[in-house]
């Protein structure tokens, strides 16, 4: 499955997924998806639709009882004030759920951050119907958004990702179930990880890759951003001697159908998923950190951290790593610009002691 082939897969599967959802939803919420169709990614849709879902099911099982879901159109979402709103992002705190597969009671907790984050999704979904006039009021508008409190970045220091890609090496560490495995992973394994570690992309983007997007001559591979667009990332000469290891092994693998250009394969010879890179992680950084939960996201965030102390450029941070807002970058960056600041202070003395 080259690249093309594997993101129209991936596409068509998130499509349908939007699709189920969208069918759960009251049916004037089909031109709200339709609408924003053009200007939004399918992931970013459905994301969309699991937080309506929640605010709809919060609506007909604590205001509206008596309402029917399925038969009310636009004009209802003029019923809603500012304070269903404000009960709704306090019910957000905590709520349960019957799945409907299982029938077990799940419970759901949301923090500052994912309360603001359906509260946005709801100013989108109140903005587009107030702007086609379907609707006169925005409630949603009238309602503040929670305060988020900023999280330290979690990362790897420098002596973690040594002792991470040793680890990688040797699976010393490793329990005898695992090290049964790791004699057919580890030079795969460590082409991953340095690949995370020494470029900064996103995990949809390293499981994407197909053989012809890397190029040794440059050290540059060539990923697919978020919303489609392609771009050349580079590596160092200690990622390219990981990748050059495992394209030998690769080379003599033979994959299943369909899967023949990608270039991480499993044990099964087919296409790395993202679960499964997500997993390789957690089983290595657990042997080197139980203070840290490490995901490929945080390998991310170590490469980061590591660019922006070597450089101080934010602004090439925000471009290595794919951010379309300079902003996101110095968000997630401002507690280096602190560490920075507590050093200077130290420097300059004024007295000799």
């Amino acid at each position: 499955m080259d690249k093309n082939s594997y993101q129209i897969q991936q596409k068509l599967k998130f499509t349908a997924k939007l699709r189920e959802l969208t069918n759960i939803l009251p049916s004037f919420c089909f031109d709200f998806f339709r609408g924003i169709e053009q200007t939004t990614g399918v992931k970013t849709r459905i994301a969309y639709a699991y937080d309506l879902i929640v605010f709809f099911d919060f609506l007909f099982k604590e205001l509206y009882i008596n309402e029917d879901k399925t038969k009310i159109t636009v004009d209802f979402l003029d019923k809603i004030t500012p304070e269903d709103i404000e009960r709704y992002l306090e019910y957000l705190s905590y709520f349960t759920k019957k799945d409907e597969r299982t029938e077990k009671v799940i419970e759901h907790a949301n923090d500052e951050k994912a309360k603001a984050r359906k509260l946005a999704s709801l100013r989108t979904f109140y903005k587009y119907f107030y702007k086609k006039r379907k609707i006169k009021n925005n409630p949603s508008l009238l309602v503040d958004l929670p305060k988020i409190h900023q999280k330290n970045i979690i990362r790897l220091e420098v002596d973690e990702m040594v002792k991470l890609l040793d680890e990688v090496e040797s699976g010393n560490d490793l329990t005898k179930f695992q090290q049964k495995y790791h004699s057919k992973t580890k030079i795969r394994d460590l082409a991953l990880i340095s690949l995370l570690l020494g470029t900064g992309i996103r995990v949809s983007e390293c499981v994407g890759l197909d053989i012809n997007d890397i190029d040794m001559n440059t050290n540059g591979i060539k990923i697919t951003r978020k919303g489609g667009n392609e771009v050349i990332v580079y590596f160092s000469d200690e990622v390219k001697r990981a990748l050059i290891d495992y394209l030998q092994e690769r080379n003599s693998m033979v994959p299943e159908s369909g899967h023949e250009k990608a270039f991480l394969l499993s044990l099964q010879n087919k296409r790395l998923n993202v679960r499964s890179v997500q997993n390789i992680v957690k089983k290595y950084s657990a042997l080197v950190t139980n203070l840290k939960k490490i995901s490929p996201h945080k390998l991310r965030s170590t490469y980061g951290t590591n660019l922006y102390r070597e450089t101080g450029d934010i602004y090439l941070v925000a471009d290595v790593l794919g951010h379309k807002d300079v902003n996101t970058t110095k968000k997630h960056y401002a507690q280096i610009d602190d560490e920075r600041r507590r050093k200077a202070a130290k420097i300059v003395k004024l007295r000799e002691i």
